[in-house]
């Protein structure tokens, strides 16, 4: 904790029966403590978890500056107990996946509705004009059908293209309310702008809020919306060095996950423990690590 940055970010993992409480520094993404549990976190768990944290603290005179978790309902109460006043960022990336989750949907949902309108044709070649009219509105159906199911993550991009832009509206022709799905969903990305404060980003999401209201069926599949997670994950606007995402805590989860497909049976509380010390160890060790294969890689091309 030499050069602790002042910000965290914090996580549960869970292994099986397990739960691997952690909290990493936000800027160097190195894993400060840890903690093992034999069962679900609580808010109990999670209050001496954090208390012990502040202990390490206090001990070497450092301050916390802002933390940054996930939409957990498990850190908001134990994080104002124990370090109140501190900045908590709910992770932007964790609300962008609830909310696109919930457009992507909203288009499956139009899918289904257009599948429904399908007509009914007998077998063969239609014969009346009645007929060819049918089968030609059903192949129009299918092919808007098709192109939507395709092209679904057009709804959900950060930024189009020009080309996206007009296979964006091609499909969508007849269709407003999935254009008013794209509208909205490009107001979302605009409220994490970081060239606006947290206070301007607040009043967007409230008009936001209104214009989702006014339709019935997308304010009832849009309900993420309306989370007060929303104004937490727009903390960071206010702060600079205040990450939005929790990836630093969430990658070390990753290299975890990766280092259990190895050896599947490892799956103690004593082994987990033992495994996550020897992963501090190689990143305590990854700078000396790194000078050494520099120097060798200098050392191959000298004598090349």
């Amino acid at each position: 904790m030499a050069d602790f940055s002042g910000y965290i970010a914090a996580d549960e993992l869970y292994d099986g029966p397990f739960c691997v409480l952690s909290i990493v520094d936000n800027h160097n993404f190195r894993r400060l403590i840890y903690e093992v549990l034999d069962h679900d976190p609580t808010h109990d768990d999670l209050i001496r978890f954090f208390r012990r944290f502040r202990k390490e603290l206090d001990q070497r005179n450092l301050k916390l500056l802002g933390v940054t978790t996930d939409g957990s309902p498990l850190y908001p109460e134990p994080l104002a107990l124990i370090f109140p006043g501190v900045g908590h960022q709910v992770c932007e990336f964790h609300i962008l996946k609830e909310i696109n989750k919930q457009i992507l949907k909203a288009v499956t949902a139009v899918r289904r509705e257009l599948k429904k309108k399908l007509p009914k044709l007998k077998r063969g070649r239609p014969s009346s004009q009645a007929a060819r009219k049918a089968a030609r509105r059903k192949k129009k159906l299918q092919d808007k059908i098709g192109d939507l199911f395709e092209h679904r993550y057009l709804f959900v991009k950060h930024s189009l293209t020009p080309r996206e832009k007009k296979i964006f509206l091609r499909i969508t022709r007849g269709l407003p309310n999935l254009r008013k799905l794209r509208l909205i969903m490009d107001q979302v990305y605009r409220l994490f702008d970081r060239r606006c404060r947290t206070e301007t980003a607040l009043k967007k999401l409230a008009k936001l809020r209104q214009h989702v209201r006014r339709f019935k069926t997308l304010g009832q599949s849009l309900k993420k919306l309306f989370t007060p997670n929303i104004e937490k994950a727009l903390t960071f606007l206010d702060d600079s060095l205040l990450p939005s995402t929790s990836n630093a805590v969430e990658r070390g989860y990753r290299r975890h996950r990766k280092m259990q497909k190895n050896i599947y049976r490892v799956r103690t509380q004593e082994h987990i423990s033992q495994r996550i010390a020897i992963d501090m160890q190689r990143e305590e060790q990854s700078q000396g690590r790194l000078q050494t294969i520099t120097m060798l890689h200098n050392d191959r091309r000298k004598a090349i």
